[in-house]
């Protein structure tokens, strides 16, 4: 499950590495992004611009009524009713350079932060729907790979950048978008762990994500 993610950049820096324009409403840098935020995605309707979009969603069908949809996993998103539609009209890319995941330990669970090995930015994938006229989104998960695997059960999934492109092109056929959704090589990802302020979704700030030396 993906909970927690980072974007450790200005919205100037944003705008120059994707090479798009950010919106005014774009808040970043983000150092401990959380479900009921509003954080920089690029929509598949306007793959031009980044905008603010509201993570999570709540239904009023069947048994997830009112709980917030943050994830879906990758495997089953195709065919669930939810999700379906979304999956083959409104896919989105959701901005990141780091994510967050607990690793459970004798004296309570440990966060991590895991990032590409160069630092850059990167996108999940995304889905996104309207809400009360506004974009809200969730984030695919997939299984983890073996830099995730020790410290989480699961993983975002993570699109390499000659896969973006093709995760937004709406007539791109369902099999060949479900072949996007595999986990990141994790000979380019590393993992360190943080803070445990993290924990508390009103903490804000680069300390969070600063190394912290953690005896094994």
């Amino acid at each position: 499950m993906c909970g927690r993610y980072t974007i450790a950049k200005s919205r100037q820096v944003l705008g120059a590495l994707l090479r798009r324009e950010v919106s005014e409403d774009v808040i970043a840098p983000v150092y401990n992004a959380s479900p009921g935020q509003r954080l920089p995605v690029i929509l598949d309707r306007a793959p031009e611009r980044v905008v603010s979009a509201l993570w999570g969603f709540r239904t009023d069908a069947g048994r997830l009524a009112g709980r917030l949809l943050i994830n879906a996993r990758a495997e089953t998103v195709h065919d669930k009713p939810l999700f379906r539609d979304a999956f083959r009209r409104r896919r989105c890319l959701v901005i990141a350079d780091g994510f967050y995941e607990w690793q459970k330990r004798a004296d309570g669970k440990q966060p991590f932060r895991i990032t590409l090995r160069d630092d850059r930015l990167f996108a999940f994938a995304g889905l996104w729907m309207t809400r009360n006229r506004a974009p809200v989104f969730l984030i695919l998960t997939t299984d983890p790979n073996g830099v995730t695997g020790p410290i989480h059960d699961r993983m975002p999934v993570i699109l390499e950048e000659r896969e973006q492109a093709p995760w937004l092109e709406r007539e791109l056929p369902t099999d060949e978008v479900r072949r996007l959704l595999d986990p990141y090589p994790e000979g380019e990802m590393t993992a360190y762990p943080v803070s445990r302020a993290v924990n508390d979704s009103r903490n804000e700030g680069p300390e969070l994500i600063e190394p912290l030396a953690v005896q094994r």
